[in-house]
């Protein structure tokens, strides 16, 4: 199986190497803010034509494209930059294809092409606010042994931590180098490979997950998981623990004076906070859905709508701070890598709702609300675990028949009355009568 992957890692450059990194850095921002003032100054002559009275082939053509913004671009160079010969073309190429994927987004959304929320037009990058990144595509760059990285102009730059895990697998034969880009995060340079792996899936689940068999997953705020099997995974919760820290550089950072050198190093504090609380959050995850997709053969979550969550301004620092969707994007693709299945229930599959043991359903569950009681089976159980086995009992009523250990196929038990949508106002199974003999009320 071909699949496309990252391989990132911590450079540990030089004070020459740094000063290259910024440079090139500072080059993808300039010809960016350039190619932008470009297209709108191409704009604005192409309205101003409308209202003489001009069209078709006499209105300005606007460079929209990659290739036509690198075309303008290669004309103009030694006027607008001459000093443009002292960074590789690749930082160029870079500034040029952010500008050109920042115009596509905001037509493609302005179209009804693009889902999600709205994209507004392109705004111009300022040094110490936008993120420093470029991109090498083409030239002699990659890795340069275990423990270096050769970027062109800038060098053979050490990197922090040994890359044998995209080293093998280029030398195997298994992985081609598609681009590297690097950035800068919190004061700290890094490099991102992509590679297009070949990865061996396995063709069926391995015996350690069909012992786990399927598992539900309801992700909350309180824990950051509940699982079908009873177990709670804490939320670590590291944007709450790491607030007082942050309200004190917080503080600190917006009382010094705009571009002064005192709010330099209190901008970098800050900053470190914020990629400190992202990397726990990030180390926690992983571990939590690599631990889902190698235990078990089937994983059930629910499409849950996070960017609606988010709008509740109550919940919304604690809903960000669990990464909900995130779990969901890494189950994607961990469950094909490791032989599993995920599957999505629908959005709107009462699971905190319905009974798990006999399938009763409470319509007027609250929030607040953390016990479920029915009152048909007269069964206590926690919100969050009761959805979990509804979650579960979504493929376990529908496993396929199985063979037990003398061979012979029998059919797996239904786990129990799976909740369905029904139409509002319509009776539920088992509440419906026929029609009244004549002459009686209905």
């Amino acid at each position: 199986m071909k699949t496309t992957q990252a391989f990132r890692f911590a450079l540990d450059p030089n004070d020459v190497q740094l000063a290259g990194l910024r440079r090139h850095a500072g080059a993808a921002r300039f010809v960016y803010n350039w190619g932008l003032g470009f297209v709108k100054a191409a704009l604005a002559q192409r309205d101003a034509e409308q209202s003489y009275g001009l069209a078709g082939e006499a209105l300005t053509v606007v460079p929209w494209t990659l290739p036509a913004l690198r075309l303008r671009w290669n004309q103009v160079k030694n006027d607008v930059a001459p000093w443009w010969g002292e960074c590789s073309k690749e930082a160029f190429s870079a500034g040029l294809d952010q500008l050109a994927r920042a115009l596509k987004n905001f037509s493609d959304s302005k179209n009804g092409k693009r889902r999600g929320r709205r994209v507004g037009f392109p705004r111009f990058k300022k040094r110490g606010k936008a993120r420093d990144s470029f991109r090498y595509t083409t030239g002699a760059y990659g890795p340069a042994g275990d423990l270096h990285v050769k970027l062109p102009r800038i060098g053979r730059v050490k990197v922090h931590e040994p890359m044998g895990a995209l080293t093998g697998r280029w030398a195997d034969g298994r992985g081609r180098l598609l681009g590297a880009t690097v950035s800068r995060t919190a004061g700290r340079w890094f490099v991102s490979f992509t590679v297009e792996a070949e990865r061996e899936v396995p063709e069926a689940p391995s015996p350690r997950q069909r012992a786990g068999g399927p598992v539900g997953v309801d992700a909350g705020v309180k824990h950051l998981a509940v699982l079908s099997t009873g177990e709670q995974v804490d939320n670590p919760k590291p944007l709450a623990r790491s607030q007082r820290k942050l309200r004190k550089a917080s503080r600190a950072y917006s009382r010094s004076k705009p571009g002064s050198a005192g709010s330099r190093p209190r901008a970098t504090r800050l900053g470190k906070i914020h990629a400190h609380v992202a990397n726990q959050r990030r180390d926690g995850l992983n571990k939590l859905t690599t631990r889902l997709a190698t235990n078990h053969d089937v994983v059930v979550v629910e499409d849950l709508h996070v960017a609606g969550m988010v709008r509740n301004r109550r919940l919304a620092r604690a809903v960000a701070d669990t990464g909900m969707a995130e779990i969901r994007r890494q189950l994607d693709y961990k469950t094909r890598w490791y032989g599993s299945r995920l599957h999505i229930a629908d959005r709107w599959y009462p699971s905190s709702k319905t009974c798990s043991g006999c399938g009763w359903r409470n319509p007027s569950l609250t929030l607040s609300d953390r016990t479920f009681h029915c009152q048909s089976c007269y069964l206590v159980i926690d919100r969050d675990t009761n959805a979990a086995v509804n979650l579960r009992n979504l493929v376990a009523a529908s496993t396929s028949e199985t063979q037990n250990a003398r061979g012979a196929d029998h059919k797996t038990p239904l786990a129990g009355p799976v909740a369905v949508k029904r139409e509002p106002g319509t009776a539920a199974a088992g509440q419906t009568r026929g029609a009244p003999p004549q002459g009686e009320a209905a």
